[in-house]
């Protein structure tokens, strides 16, 4: 009769402490996804908004573009009035004046257009037309944003496959734990380790890819 005692002694015993490692590993798994979701939402959200401000910076170029297209439009006007010699010799030099400055607008027009698609960085100090804010030198392109959301897209997708981990990683965890079998509770909580441990290098692979 001792003996059955102690047998079932140990088996309680054996369970609790298994209890109580089983629980501490699904804690802190749970942690883990929580982070990886907080980080996720923010990349989201970084997402959204780096998605609006690329509109806007296409809207923006696109702008200049209609511009630049009107100012061509009348240079090609008063350039057909000369050949054709329909302005006065008198008003002449005035039109020559004012097609060399709408030139220069068409010029301007290029290399704003340049550096709202390709960023203040890309093309160089040198090329700094288009300011922001009154401040030359700070325009992200729209290129830019478009490679940048790129990389939050698929990190998006780690942070997703690392959530779907997790969460499998948690179910095994709460079965090795409902199970009473010794073998089907190892099988289920080395299952939730391996899952677990899967989650957590594709969400810090997915973090690193954004760093």
């Amino acid at each position: 009769m001792k003996n059955v005692y102690k047998i079932c002694r140990m088996s309680e015993d054996r369970n609790s402490s298994f209890e109580v490692r089983c629980g501490v590993v699904i804690a802190v798994f749970a942690a883990l996804m929580a982070v990886s979701d907080l980080v996720a939402g923010k990349y989201g959200d970084d997402e959204i908004i780096g998605t609006n401000e690329k509109a806007a910076a296409y809207m923006w170029y696109q702008s200049k573009s209609i511009k630049e297209t009107l100012v061509e439009g009348e240079k090609s006007l008063l350039e057909s009035l000369k050949q054709a010699r329909a302005i006065q010799p008198k008003a002449e030099v005035a039109v020559n004046g004012h097609i060399a400055n709408l030139q220069k607008r068409i010029l301007r027009y290029k290399k704003e257009k340049n550096e709202i698609l390709k960023g203040s960085q890309t093309v160089g100090p040198e090329n700094w037309v288009q300011d922001l804010d009154g401040k030359l030198g700070q325009i992200v392109g729209a290129q830019e944003m478009e490679q940048h959301l790129t990389v939050l897209s698929q990190a998006g997708d780690r942070f997703d496959m690392s959530s779907l981990f997790f969460q499998l990683c948690l179910v095994l965890g709460a079965m090795s734990l409902v199970l009473k079998k010794e073998s089907l509770q190892r099988v289920f909580f080395t299952g939730m380790c391996v899952l677990g441990f899967l989650g957590s290098g594709i969400s810090l692979w997915a973090y690193l890819g954004v760093s």
